[in-house]
């Protein structure tokens, strides 16, 4: 990200690190204002007004993504860099053609989710434009318009970097005597993988290889009777001990971990509503709680440069079949 405008023959580019965020485009780059006054009436007079507060007016014609960019204000705001561990998708959006970096195989809770993430981080680190850097998967939504998201991120001083101390089975009991001299338990830390992060930050992970390598030979499930794994540790404990001050030790995306399973909450069809995306967006206080036999629950304040602000800016994890109520949703909420 950055904040100002370069010259004609080098357009500005502000990063928005996103995994195959197929919904986020779909919603803000393919949907237009609706065309007739029953339409209107569906959403309401207010939500159409709103909607098209951040689309362009109807077209003569279908419109290019880079034209409706364009007349959104949006153009060399962001760019897109897809990791795919499977096959290579085909992309129907000008956003991701030609956007896939060189991509290997992620397992879930094995370092590789790691190595995809510090793939994806150098790519977007070789534009010197880049500035914030946000790591998303193909079931996050945003919450808000685009102007806010990116005003909230461009204008903060921290990364957001979800880190707490868990002493439990699902914390610090995963550390390995192995990490010592140079990881001790009392750094150690937990969090959920969905991060921002300014560009010295991003700079950061994909240069390090001492505490890189203490995870990857360290953490994961299995070694030694321990079920560790990289995503949920490796990047909130690095910040914890490089720079603490740096992050807000909460996530802008949210995840749903109140079912107390192996996975967080998805949400599909029967589960999006109106009133689901205004409780998710009125979140102000992050909450943590630790896997110990009688929890403990830490509730903060989600402070943006010290004043109190919603949490969210995305959230996961919805089907894809959620998405066209989403779309139908989307100008009313974020009006509202």
């Amino acid at each position: 990200m950055h904040q100002r405008q370069r010259q004609a023959s080098k357009r500005p580019m502000w990063i928005l690190v996103l995994l195959c965020l197929v919904s986020f485009f779909l919603i803000c780059g393919y949907v237009y204002p609706p065309q007739n006054s029953s339409a209107c009436y569906v959403f309401s007079s207010s939500g159409c007004k709103a909607f098209s507060d951040w689309l362009p007016p109807s077209p003569k014609r279908e419109l290019t993504d880079e034209e409706l960019a364009s007349q959104a204000g949006h153009e060399g705001k962001f760019s897109v860099y897809v990791h795919a561990s499977q096959r290579k998708p085909v992309h129907q959006s000008n956003y991701f053609i030609n956007r896939d970096i060189r991509s290997d195989k992620v397992v879930w809770g094995q370092v590789s989710m790691i190595d995809a993430e510090r793939r994806l981080l150098g790519n977007a680190l070789n534009d010197p434009d880049n500035h914030h850097f946000v790591l998303l998967s193909d079931s996050c939504v945003p919450l808000h318009k685009f102007e806010y998201v990116y005003n909230y991120l461009m204008y903060s001083n921290l990364s957001y970097i979800d880190s707490f101390v868990d002493p439990g089975p699902h914390g610090n009991d995963r550390f390995s005597p192995h990490m010592l001299p140079e990881i001790e338990k009392k750094d150690f830390r937990k969090g959920g993988q969905w991060f921002t992060m300014k560009r010295q930050h991003a700079l950061i992970v994909v240069s390090d290889s001492l505490y890189y390598s203490k995870f990857k030979n360290y953490c994961r499930p299995g070694f030694e009777g321990r079920n560790c794994y990289s995503d949920e540790h490796y990047v909130p404990t690095l910040f914890n001990m490089i720079d603490p001050e740096g992050m807000a030790n909460w996530s802008v995306t949210h995840v749903d971990w109140s079912e107390h399973k192996w996975h967080p909450k998805s949400y599909r069809l029967q589960d999006v509503s109106y009133e689901l995306l205004q409780n998710l967006t009125s979140i102000d206080e992050s909450l943590h709680e630790t896997s110990e036999k009688r929890k403990q629950v830490d509730i903060k304040p989600c402070l943006w440069n010290g004043a109190k602000r919603p949490c969210y800016l995305f959230a996961r994890k919805f089907y894809p079949e959620t998405l066209n109520k989403l779309t139908q949703l989307f100008s009313n909420y974020t009006a509202a």
